[in-house]
């Protein structure tokens, strides 16, 4: 598996643009390709795509963790390019589309070991992908708060990977049994993460590309 970031407040690599937003790409050998929320302006997240080679034509769904703007910027400018796009959306978006729109609010299966966490807090989802007793987890924001991410994603094994934007959270023990942790985007605690935990950090910004 591999998690390209493509929308970011910071850039890991040179050449590449940085925004307020989050986006990334989801590649799991002989699955869909995913792209994980949209950033803000559909231009930059675009221009990143295409210096970081993935095509709009690559993706087969894209998974929106919530409705703000930094997340679906990009949505409709995609949509225009892939017309066959399958959406997935939390149930709080009020998301018309001639494309194929899946409104979650209870978690489901998206496919084979993927899954949404279902809309929590009546405000996000997440997403949580599965390797044999492992899980990695992608949040958007966490406006749902990431205890309560981490509470559902246990319910599918040993959490692994946590990559994503964490807002505030600060409660550093939660993340004891988390393998690595690359807070992107809305994480206020970036450095109080890495300080305390520098063995799991994970650098995120755009361009940067976690294999698993």
């Amino acid at each position: 598996m591999k998690i390209t970031i493509l929308y970011d407040n910071t850039v890991y690599k040179k050449g590449l643009e940085s925004d307020h937003g989050f986006s990334c790409f989801i590649e799991i050998k002989n699955k869909p390709k995913i792209l994980f929320d949209t950033g803000t302006k559909a231009n930059i997240l675009l221009n990143n795509m295409e210096k970081m080679k993935v095509s709009p034509d690559d993706i087969d769904i894209i998974f929106i963790s919530h409705y703000h703007n930094d997340h679906t910027g990009g949505l409709e400018k995609l949509l225009e390019i892939n017309k066959n796009i399958k959406i997935y959306i939390p149930i709080s978006f009020k998301f018309k589309s001639e494309h194929k729109v899946i409104a979650v609010d209870d978690a489901i299966e998206i496919f084979e070991d993927v899954y949404s966490t279902g809309e929590l807090k009546n405000i996000e989802q997440s997403l949580i992908i599965k390797k044999e007793n492992e899980v990695t987890i992608i949040s958007g924001c966490a406006h749902s708060k990431v205890e309560n991410i981490l509470t559902e994603a246990n319910k599918y094994g040993k959490i692994k990977y946590l990559i994503g934007g964490l807002h505030g959270f600060d409660k550093y023990e939660m993340l004891e049994n988390v393998e690595y942790v690359c807070g992107t985007h809305c994480t206020k605690k970036q450095v109080q993460i890495k300080n305390r935990y520098p063995d799991k950090w994970i650098q995120g910004g755009v361009g940067r590309v976690i294999n698993m």
